[in-house]
Formats: C-alpha cells, structure tokens, sequence
C-alpha cells in the first residue's frame, strides 16, 4: 500500500530522512580471526568469543534444533539481513520474536520502506512535526508505517474469520510478499521459503495490533483473532520434537521467557523433556533488577528451563557482537552439515 500524502506536515522531512540504514552482510567478511583474538583477551571480548564457540558446537550438534529469539531494536538497526541469512543457510530453526521485529522492522522494510540514520540529539518535537519516528539515533516515518499498519488490515480482510496463532498469520504474510514485496531477501518471506515458523507471542503489541483492531472495527461479526494459547503449545510441540535444543536470544523479554517455558510446559503436559542443552544471550539488562530480560541464564536453570553446562551471557550492545558471532558460525561452515528440519510442515496449516 502506498503512503498518504499529508500536506500539514514539516518542512525538513527529506532532510532528515536523507540516509538510509544499510542491513550488514555477514559473507562479506570472515571474522573468524578477530573471534579467535577475542578468545586470548578478557571481559565482553571473552564472553562473546565463548559465545561463538558455543553457537558453532550448536550448529555441529546434529541432534540440535536452534531457537532463534529477537527483542529490541536490532532489526531497524541493521542487523535484519543478518537474520535472513541464518534463515537461509539453515543456522536456526524456529524464531520467538516481538511483534516490532517481525512487522514493524521486517514486513515494513518488505513493502518497500526504509529505516534511516538520525540523531539521538535531534529536537523529537521537530521530529514530531514532522511525523518522524525515532529508536535512539534511527528514524522511521510514521506516514510509511501507516501504511504497514493498512497492509496488516487489509491482509486480515482477505483471510477466513477465524482463530490464527501468530505463526499461522505470519505464515500468511508470507504468502502475501511473495507476489506483493519490493525487498525480496525479507526475514518473512524467507522464512516462508525455508519452512522455518516465526512466532511472536505478543503480537499485537506493535504495528500488527494496530492493523488488527482496525480489521476487527471494520467486521465486528466476522473477523480473526490472535490465538496465543495454542501457539504456546505450537512451539512446545517443536520442543518435543527436538532431541536437543539451542538459544540464540537478542535481547531478552517476552521471546526469551516464552520459548525456555516450553520445557515447564512440555513437563505439566506430561511430556519428558530435557533441558534446553544450549544457551546465549545477548544483553544490555541489568541483572538486579529482577526482570525477565536481565534474568541470567544460571537462574533459568533454578526454574528447570537451561542446562548450565553450555550457557554464555554477553552483555553487550547486539550490533556491535551479533555480526561477529554470525559471520564466524557462517565462515566455520558448521551449517552446510546440518539437516534441515522444516518445521512449519508439522502443523496442519
């Protein structure tokens, strides 16, 4: 869908949208020297060399089924290339992401839109005249995302009234960019193509809620609606099925905490499950104030959810460790081994 024009807004709006995010390309380059050299120093460089080494024994594993779980920002910050590559090169296997990753970021920038480079110091009050959206020191425009917002609704209107879960929906904009994207290499659609299932538990809350409720405002007697209950027990299927498991987590909140709950989940089902057997997370939270997203992982496994064996925090900015721990799991070539496990064919729709 294209974007409205608005005539009452700012003046300096192309000034400011002058300098679009470029996504990095972890072929590229190989970073598995400057991995190594990390390996020999200390602090964060350490952490995220354990990190990598833990990633790459995930990947050799061929019991392992990866989990790749995305909260925050990093997807606008250019990292979402990044992500399709692990996708496409069967590096993960399922993905537990914020509802902001996967629409507002990825299906946003499928649909033609940019992410662009600003300011943190920028005056948010001329932002705001300007109908320009800020994350930290990158610009959105609120009028493009809008638009996003349409897209979802109109994507809903065509779909039978019925219960989706996220990955059901999800699946469905696959379908959708496959005839209607202008960026084809989006995290959705790729996914769509390698039979890898995104989940987003908190769906709504991000540009998906928005095209939702105006679908559901439009047909108040016939309309669709999120499932969340049985796409949690979607993904504890996929637990179940996964001899082993491995975590991948950028960032931590709601994707974090509801893929390590498959295993308490699996047990009350009466299920026998281990332990997800590999863990990493990559974080800026502060571990004292008792949230989810700075919960280490030692104490996931107080709550039966993370083997400690092979477990790594990394508290780091993503940008700035994430590109070097994918680019040396994608140079090592641990992935060319593994078998593809198409999860998205288990499930009836």
């Amino acid at each position: 869908m294209e974007k409205k024009d608005s005539p009452n807004i700012g003046h300096n709006k192309k000034s400011l949208l002058n300098s679009p995010v470029e996504h990095i390309d972890i072929k590229s380059f190989d970073a598995r020297k400057i991995i190594e050299g990390m390996g020999k120093m200390s602090f964060t460089s350490r952490d995220t060399a354990r990190a990598a080494a833990i990633y790459n024994e995930m990947l050799g594993d061929k019991d392992c089924s990866i989990f790749l779980t995305l909260a925050g920002s990093t997807s606008a910050g250019g990292c979402m290339d990044l992500y399709t590559d692990l996708v496409k090169h069967n590096m993960v296997d399922a993905i537990v992401a914020t509802g902001a990753s996967i629409i507002d970021m990825d299906f946003f920038e499928a649909l033609g839109f940019k992410h662009y480079q600003g300011s943190q110091f920028e005056d948010d009050t001329k932002l705001r005249k300007n109908y320009i959206d800020r994350i930290y020191d990158t610009y959105i425009d609120e009028e493009e995302l809008q638009a996003c917002d349409q897209t979802i609704c109109d994507v809903a209107n065509s779909l039978k009234p019925k219960a989706y879960t996220s990955r059901e929906f999800i699946k469905e904009l696959g379908k959708f960019l496959k005839t209607n994207s202008k960026k084809k290499s989006s995290l959705i659609e790729t996914a769509y193509d390698n039979n890898v299932p995104i989940f987003c538990p908190a769906f709504t809350d991000s540009s998906a809620g928005f095209g939702l409720v105006m679908h559901q405002e439009q047909n108040p007697d016939k309309h669709i609606t999120i499932d969340s209950i049985r796409e949690f027990r979607e993904l504890t299927e996929i637990k179940l099925q996964s001899k082993q498991s491995g975590l991948l987590m950028v960032g931590g909140g709601v994707p974090k905490n509801f893929i390590q709950d498959t295993v308490v989940c699996a047990e009350l089902l009466g299920k026998k499950v281990d332990m997800h057997k590999y863990a990493i997370q990559i974080t800026v939270a502060d571990a004292r104030d008792g949230a989810c997203s700075s919960s280490t992982l030692k104490e996931a496994s107080s709550w039966g959810k993370v083997d400690i064996t092979k477990e790594q925090m990394v508290f780091a900015e993503a940008t700035s460790v994430l590109p070097l721990i994918a680019s040396d799991a994608y140079h090592r070539g641990n992935w060319k081994k593994r078998d593809k496990r198409n999860f998205s064919d288990i499930f009836k729709s």
